[in-house]
């Protein structure tokens, strides 16, 4: 089994996601990762999902999605689409050794969202290793809480690249 990260294009209608994710759970998939919003066109909305399973299986989702109704469009991103992920992680951080952690965080261009008495607050946007770089570095330091979204991404190629590579199935 492997990755497959499939970037769909719906219209922006309540349901429209209910029916998605629930495809995938009716094939018995489990879903990695899952991030939807508005794209440039409020009308639409693009929906990310990243799920661990054979091409052929792959396939047959992209068939099975556009048998819905509110889908436009169905891609498999290949290994050259951009993936990132937004974390925000707060660390355990007695005012002496503040300096010392916001230093470490600002290496992976971590921002400062939040510093309280006992804590500091970061922000983060990147690929998903370096965001899980970063967490295992701020792990001895004590992580109190920690939360990531799903991967957004795009593919590499201009809009005729992606017309290209896209599989449209009747």
């Amino acid at each position: 089994m492997s990755h497959h990260t499939l970037s769909v294009l719906v219209e922006n209608r309540p349901g429209v996601l209910t029916r998605c994710a629930g495809l995938f759970a009716r094939r018995g998939f489990n879903i990695d990762s899952l991030a939807v919003g508005t794209t440039q066109d409020p009308s639409r909305s693009r929906i990310t999902i990243r799920i661990d399973c054979e091409q052929h299986s792959v396939d047959q989702v992209i068939k099975q999605l556009y048998k819905l109704v509110d889908v436009l469009k169905v891609h498999e991103l290949d290994a050259t689409a951009v993936e990132l992920e937004l974390l925000m992680i707060k660390v355990a951080s007695s005012p002496d050794r503040r300096p010392e952690i916001i230093s470490l965080a600002e290496v992976f261009e971590a921002k400062v969202v939040d510093v309280g008495p006992e804590a500091v607050t970061f922000s983060c946007v990147a690929g998903p290793d370096r965001l899980q770089a970063l967490e295992q570095l701020l792990e001895p330091y004590g992580i109190k809480e920690l939360v990531r979204t799903g991967r957004i991404a795009l593919d590499r190629d201009g809009e005729l690249g992606k017309r290209r590579r896209m599989r449209v199935v009747a």
